[in-house]
């Protein structure tokens, strides 16, 4: 099956694959990933090696190319920020498309089906589900993955593999997503976020940005199935497990109640074991939930303010 992409933006907005049509004849012999330029092709392979060669003197990233590092240090110095979140980027393109989630512009439009994305790369990976292309498959399941990145992070769940550890308690995590937002929620007490309407503060611009819809009222995620929409992407993925059947139910291996999320059965679980693992750092109390815990918080009065 063939797919047209219809697009609806500037001309010198689209970036994302900027040599496409050249040839490309440095190889990869470890991943096979092709690039034009033959210095592209040994930053690459740094990628396979364990060391990372330059570090940021700001915070504790290190990263594997120069280029990279002069990337992130945007971040720091701020040059590339959202006026209306404060959130800062690495450049002006990724800038420009995180700008959309607050106008709520979507110029690529899926011809298969008329979904829309901000960005042309999840349009490309969206119309694999049209023709059923997914490359990358994990031999211990029946899951198959579009992105190869995605199928590693899946194989994690199989192996048990937490390779991001915190460097202040004995947590480890899956993504260093995960382990970021962990110290922002639990070892920092930063809260550079503010709502322009209220002036509460938050830890993350993605606390900010689904706090603000409270006092707009918006709702931008809307099911493709019917008219509903919803202000939380949770509320949209439970809206299209019970009314569409669409998405994965998540059993506990217990009792076999279902849940809509995988959080929540693991929740579950630890009531089911008696297994408390949300520690509050004051007074020791333990809790079998993050919003448990957040909800307790308040008590101390130097922690009143305290948000995730």
């Amino acid at each position: 099956m063939s797919f047209e992409v219809k697009i609806e933006a500037d001309s010198n907005d689209i970036t994302e694959h900027p040599h496409e049509d050249k040839p490309r004849p440095y190889l990869c012999t470890v991943c096979d990933k092709r690039f034009t330029k033959k210095h592209h092709l040994k930053e690459h392979k740094q990628i396979h090696n364990t060391g990372k060669l330059y570090s940021c003197t700001q915070c504790e990233k290190r990263f594997k190319t120069l280029d990279c590092l002069r990337k992130h240090m945007n971040l720091h110095s701020s040059k590339y920020k959202c006026t209306e979140c404060g959130k800062c980027f690495q450049h002006n393109h990724a800038l420009t498309v995180h700008r959309r989630s607050h106008s709520g512009e979507k110029p690529f439009e899926c011809t298969v089906c008329s979904k829309r994305f901000t960005q042309l790369g999840d349009l490309v990976v969206h119309s694999r589900i049209h023709s059923g292309q997914e490359p990358h498959k994990c031999h211990l399941c029946d899951k198959a993955f579009s992105k190869l990145g995605s199928l590693n992070r899946h194989m994690r769940v199989h192996t048990g593999d937490k390779p991001y550890k915190c460097s202040l308690c004995d947590k480890s995590f899956t993504t260093c997503s995960n382990l970021q937002r962990h110290k922002r929620g639990v070892h920092s007490n930063r809260r550079p976020y503010d709502c322009r309407y209220c002036g509460k503060l938050f830890k993350s611009s993605g606390n900010l940005k689904y706090h603000v819809y409270t006092h707009t009222g918006a709702k931008p995620y809307s099911c493709r199935h019917c008219s509903e929409c919803f202000t939380w992407p949770d509320q949209l993925k439970t809206h299209l497990l019970k009314s569409h059947n669409e998405g994965t139910w998540f059993t506990c291996h217990i009792c076999e109640k279902k849940f809509s999320r995988i959080d929540n059965v693991k929740a579950h679980i630890c009531h089911h074991e008696g297994v408390k693992p949300y520690v509050c750092y004051e007074c020791q109390k333990c809790f079998y939930r993050a919003s448990e815990l957040k909800s307790h918080l308040p008590v101390h009065s130097d922690l009143l303010w305290f948000m995730w």
